[in-house]
C-alpha cells in the first residue's frame, strides 16, 4: 500500500499531477458537481473511512498509534463518541450491518466488529489480504485491497464469496479505496488524487469520473491536507457527503445521477 503521508511533498504533488493527466485523457466522461454546504472537519483526522446514519457520521481514521473509530456531528464537526484502537492496527474502511459497525484494519487481517450505539468492540473477523475501503450493499460487504480488484464477503462472517475488477476500456483501474454506493452506483476514492471513480457494481465496468481537486482550489491550499478519501450517503435525505486525509471541511455535494432506464430521457 502506498502511503503519501511517507512521501516527500513533490514526490507527491507530482503524483497528484499524474492522475490530473489520466483523468484528461480518461475515457469515461468526468461530470460536473455542485457544493451545496461546507461544514468543519477535524483536520487531525486520517479519514480512511466515512458513513452517514441517522443524524450523524461514523468515521474510521488510520496512522498507528492514532486510529480510531468515531461518531460525528455532521454539521459542526462535533466528536460526540470515539474509540481508539490498538497501536498494532492500522485504521481503514468501515461498513454498517444491521446494529454493528465493521471496521477494517491495514495490513493486520483482522476487522473490528463494534456496537453502533456505544462503539463498544464486540469481536473481531479475519481476512486475507489488506484492507483498504468496506461498504454494504445488499447482501454483501465489498472491500478494496488498494488493487482493481473489489472483493465480495459475507457480512457476517467475512467469509470472501466473489470477487470482480474494476476496469475502464479493457484496462485495470487501481488503487481503489473509500467506497460508498449512492442510487445502486458504487463510488470509490483512487489514492493520490481528488477524483472518485464510477463503477457499475455487476460489471465493474467505470462508467464515469468527479474530479472534486476544484474544492481545494476554491478554498486555498491546505498546508497537511492529503488526498480525497471518505464518501458518506444520506439516503433518506439524498445528502451527500466528502471529505479527506486531514482536510479541514466537510462538504456536501451534489453529483449527476446515473443514467438508467428509469431516468433516461
Amino acid at each position: 500500500m502506498l502511503l503519501l503521508h511517507k512521501i516527500p511533498l513533490w514526490l507527491t504533488l507530482l503524483m497528484l499531477c499524474a492522475c490530473s493527466a489520466q483523468g484528461a485523457t480518461s475515457a469515461a466522461e468526468s461530470a460536473d458537481f455542485e457544493q451545496i454546504n461546507r461544514f468543519s472537519h477535524d483536520p487531525r483526522a486520517f479519514t480512511q473511512g466515512l458513513l452517514y446514519h441517522d443524524g450523524f457520521l461514523y468515521e474510521s481514521t488510520g496512522q498507528y498509534g492514532r486510529s480510531t473509530v468515531r461518531k460525528v456531528e455532521p454539521e459542526s464537526g462535533l466528536v460526540v463518541a470515539s474509540h481508539s484502537l490498538a497501536r498494532r492496527f492500522f485504521g481503514e474502511g468501515m461498513a454498517l450491518v444491521g446494529d454493528r459497525l465493521i471496521q477494517l484494519t491495514w495490513r493486520e487481517g483482522v476487522a473490528h466488529v463494534y456496537d453502533l450505539q456505544t462503539l463498544k468492540p464486540l469481536k473481531t473477523l479475519e481476512y486475507k489480504g489488506e484492507g483498504w475501503g468496506l461498504v454494504s450493499h445488499g447482501d454483501y460487504l465489498i472491500r478494496t485491497d488498494g488493487t482493481a480488484t473489489l472483493y465480495f464477503h459475507d457480512p457476517q462472517t467475512f467469509a470472501e464469496i466473489k470477487a470482480i475488477t474494476v476496469h475502464e476500456q479493457g484496462q485495470p483501474v487501481t488503487r481503489l479505496n473509500e467506497l460508498e454506493v449512492v442510487h445502486g452506483e458504487l463510488l470509490a476514492n483512487i489514492l493520490g488524487s481528488d477524483r472518485i471513480a464510477r463503477i457499475d457494481i455487476n460489471t465493474g465496468d467505470v462508467t464515469g469520473w468527479i474530479d472534486l481537486s476544484p474544492l481545494r482550489q476554491r478554498h486555498g491550499e491546505w498546508r497537511k491536507a492529503r488526498d480525497l478519501n471518505g464518501i458518506a450517503y444520506d439516503e433518506a435525505g439524498d445528502r451527500l457527503f466528502v471529505t479527506g486525509k486531514y482536510w479541514p471541511w466537510l462538504y456536501e455535494i451534489r453529483i449527476p445521477r446515473p443514467i438508467t432506464p428509469e431516468n433516461r430521457q
